[in-house]
């Protein structure tokens, strides 16, 4: 017992610190717990755990005596009579009207583990609902926080397409002006209101992603907004083998695959129980006729007795039943395996990703630095007549470029520390 309780607590304390590592904004947060109590699936999968209290209190009335009330009427013909000396009448061993009422009732004495076992795969399916009902709430967390993280990133890739617009807008402006001067050609402004053109469009394509992330946002939480614009979902650094130790003791996935192995574990259980005996004690009183000497009068009576059924012979039934769910056990051990092993992977593949991107971020820096440099250089040299609008239209091409290729490697850093923080079981709302 001092095992189990002190397994527990070193279970739990790394639990919390697990989720110390975590840092999320409370804006998320709060949107996730929303999310809880307004999606419909969630509600409708909560149920399933009323069900399965309900099969348990069901299979614990077995213990229960069952009383039962009868009344029945039958007529005979022909009763077995006799002629009794001195009488001109046959008597009657049995009258042609019969009538019973009666209440009787059976009661389980022993059933040799028969109550327990199914007692204990009942809670096994319960315990099943409610970690399904928590697989659901996180992949439900998961899917809020990426339409979240989507709409952060959407959000500055239109801020980004505003600058850009802003920039070729205060050119055409130049570029009007060197017109009247009879320093450009027609041809210069329409090339950049062709490219201006080409990125409101860009911008109408980013603002309708927007709004189809708005639509995902109002379906799972009934939200339209998010607060934060930042991708400031935090993760620290963990090696492979405490991420893979999180994911076991942690991660929805495996508990619903450690549910299963002790489902099929009861049902072996159960099978077992085929062979067993059981000891049924059974009575019962009422009024009924038929009582010689008087066999019209309506007479009390009662029974009480003791059944024991004990199973000699099924033709291997109970074996081979027993043997097919061994099997069955043994496939759901087998998919626990697999599931180590994938997790295994997809922890490996997170944390790469992570790294990766943290290195692209760094190098993306210095190419908006030049692309930005490049650009006011550009817009000088054509100001001053001295540059062409190729030029210039190509730089500021240059600087959305990387100011864009920054912004998905943020995005997919913060993305890839999403999936690793649901890959270890992290509950971060």
């Amino acid at each position: 017992m001092k095992k189990i309780f002190l397994t527990s607590v070193i279970i739990a304390l790394f639990a919390l610190q697990i989720q110390a590592q975590v840092q999320v904004n409370n804006d998320l947060k709060n949107l996730i717990n929303h999310s809880f109590g307004y999606f419909p699936k969630l509600k409708e999968a909560e149920n399933t755990i009323i069900t399965a209290e309900d099969k348990i209190a069901l299979i614990e009335t077995s213990k229960n005596p069952n009383v039962s009330a009868e009344g029945s009427y039958l007529y005979l013909a022909p009763v077995p009579t006799i002629a009794l000396p001195g009488s001109p009448q046959l008597f009657k061993f049995a009258p042609n009207h019969n009538f019973n009422t009666s209440v009787n009732a059976n009661y389980i004495l022993a059933d040799f583990g028969r109550l327990k076992a199914n007692v204990d795969r009942a809670k096994t399916d319960l315990q099943f609902a409610k970690d399904n009902i928590q697989l659901l709430k996180t992949q439900l967390a998961y899917q809020v926080a990426t339409i979240y993280y989507n709409m952060v990133y959407l959000q500055k890739a239109i801020s980004i397409q505003d600058s850009v617009l802003n920039f070729l807008n205060e050119n055409k402006k130049v570029v009007q002006s060197k017109l009247k001067d009879g320093e450009a050609l027609k041809i210069d402004l329409l090339n950049i209101q062709a490219n201006i053109d080409n990125e409101e469009n860009r911008k109408v394509d980013l603002k309708n992603s927007l709004q189809k992330q708005i639509n995902l946002l109002n379906y799972t939480t009934g939200t339209n907004a998010v607060a934060g614009n930042n991708f400031d979902f935090n993760l620290l650094n963990v090696s492979n083998q405490v991420a893979l130790d999180s994911s076991v003791n942690n991660n929805l996935d495996f508990k619903i695959a450690k549910d299963k192995i002790a489902q099929a574990n009861g049902d072996i259980a159960i099978t077992k129980m085929n062979d067993k005996p059981n000891i049924i004690m059974n009575g019962g009183m009422g009024f009924k006729n038929g009582f010689i000497p008087d066999i019209y009068k309506f007479q009390f009576n009662g029974l009480a007795g003791v059944t024991l059924n004990v199973p000699i012979y099924s033709g291997g039934k109970t074996k081979q039943q027993v043997k097919l769910q061994e099997h069955l056990m043994q496939q759901q051990q087998l998919a626990y395996e697999s599931l180590n092993a994938n997790y295994k992977k997809d922890i490996a593949q997170a944390m790469t990703d992570i790294q990766t991107n943290i290195e692209r971020i760094g190098n993306t820096q210095a190419q908006i630095d030049q692309a930005k440099y490049a650009q006011d250089l550009a817009a000088i040299r054509f100001k001053n007549g001295v540059g062409t609008n190729l030029e210039l239209t190509n730089s500021s091409t240059n600087v959305q470029r990387a100011e864009f290729s920054k912004l998905q490697f943020q995005y997919q850093l913060c993305a890839s520390k999403l999936e690793l923080a649901k890959l270890m079981g992290y509950q971060y709302w």
